[in-house]
């Protein structure tokens, strides 16, 4: 690894989010279900490089100005001619969003070579850079070529209007799983993809496939962590005030992850097959202790903290590590 390469590595779509609030009321921010992620990461204090696509024009502009001025690092060849995707998100009345896309994730493969400059000790990818062509098999390529030297984690975050039907999604999906880590999964996108099953049981068979952490986010009701032997609930954080829900699983899975590698039980260190390993082994060894299960209780609780402060906000905007914490002196 390079010197002062960023150890962690965020592969997906950065777009311009439109927010249509019930009066009917437009705001553009900087959005996507990854860049929000590797956006968290960076303001929690987590050096981070995102391999995205985004062009020259005034939207790029904005979105390569916001990541970079929260501390995220955009690959070569992340900035192309083409247009910035984008999406409309639409507000009803109590803040939840529903998405209409204008969007390609067709990146140029140099900004997601997974050796340059450096190996990440993490990767973190999901949503659509996993599942819309063609730049879909670059982003699985890059996931296959590093696990055996970085830990991977995976958030799905299905979009059924950009996708084909859910039984044509799901080994797609499943496939990812098996090369993680660490998957999060709200219950709506584990109904959509099985359709009149049980969203906890297929958790449940996730934490069996290979990854040795499933969550699943409930929204108001909290979330449900899975793993191959066992299960717990993380009962839900009363928040005062809700603005929207934009971005809010996107900065729960930055804090579970932010929480996860403050404990070393992902890897953060240099790269590399050792550094990997051992931390995929502390991570599944949580599982299975009653001491060491209090990391990933932990890591769960400031996940749900980060999603809360999310939550109070306009938009996709996760908090600093000071924010967070003026909050928690603040309640």
């Amino acid at each position: 690894m390079t010197a002062g390469a960023p150890p962690l590595l965020v592969i997906g779509e950065a777009l311009t989010d439109v927010i249509v609030k019930p009066t009917g009321t437009r705001r553009s921010r900087p959005g996507g279900s990854p860049a929000n992620v590797a956006l968290g990461l960076a303001r929690l204090g987590h050096p981070v490089r995102l391999a995205t696509r985004i062009g020259h024009d005034a939207p790029g502009q904005q979105i390569s100005d916001h990541l970079r001025g929260g501390g995220v690092e955009l690959t070569a060849g992340s900035v192309t001619a083409a247009p910035t995707s984008s999406a409309v998100a639409r507000l009803d009345a109590q803040g939840s969003a529903t998405y209409d896309f204008d969007l390609s994730w067709d990146p140029d493969p140099r900004a997601l070579d997974p050796v340059t400059p450096g190996l990440p000790s993490h990767l973190h990818t999901g949503s659509l850079a996993t599942s819309l062509a063609p730049g879909a098999s670059l982003a699985v390529a890059a996931v296959e070529k590093l696990r055996g030297t970085a830990t991977v984690s995976y958030d799905p975050n299905p979009r059924p209007a950009l996708l084909s039907a859910p039984e044509r999604e799901r080994p797609r999906v499943e496939r990812m799983v098996m090369l993680s880590d660490v998957v999060k999964a709200s219950a709506e996108d584990l109904r959509w993809l099985h359709p009149g099953g049980d969203p906890f049981q297929a958790a449940a068979r996730w934490a069996r496939m290979g990854p040795s952490l499933v969550v699943v986010t409930l929204g108001e009701e909290g979330a449900w962590a899975f793993w191959r032997h066992g299960d717990c609930r993380l009962p839900p954080r009363r928040i005062d005030r809700v603005v929207d829900t934009v971005g809010a699983g996107d900065a729960f899975m930055a804090g579970l992850l932010s929480g996860l590698l403050r404990t070393g039980l992902l890897a953060s260190g240099g790269g590399g097959v050792a550094d990997a390993e051992g931390a995929r082994r502390a991570l599944h060894a949580a599982t299975l202790s009653s001491h060491l299960v209090e990391h990933l209780a932990a890591a769960l609780s400031f996940a749900a903290r980060v999603a809360a402060v999310t939550c109070t906000r306009q938009g996709a905007d996760p908090p600093t590590l000071t924010e967070l914490e003026r909050d928690s002196r603040d309640a």
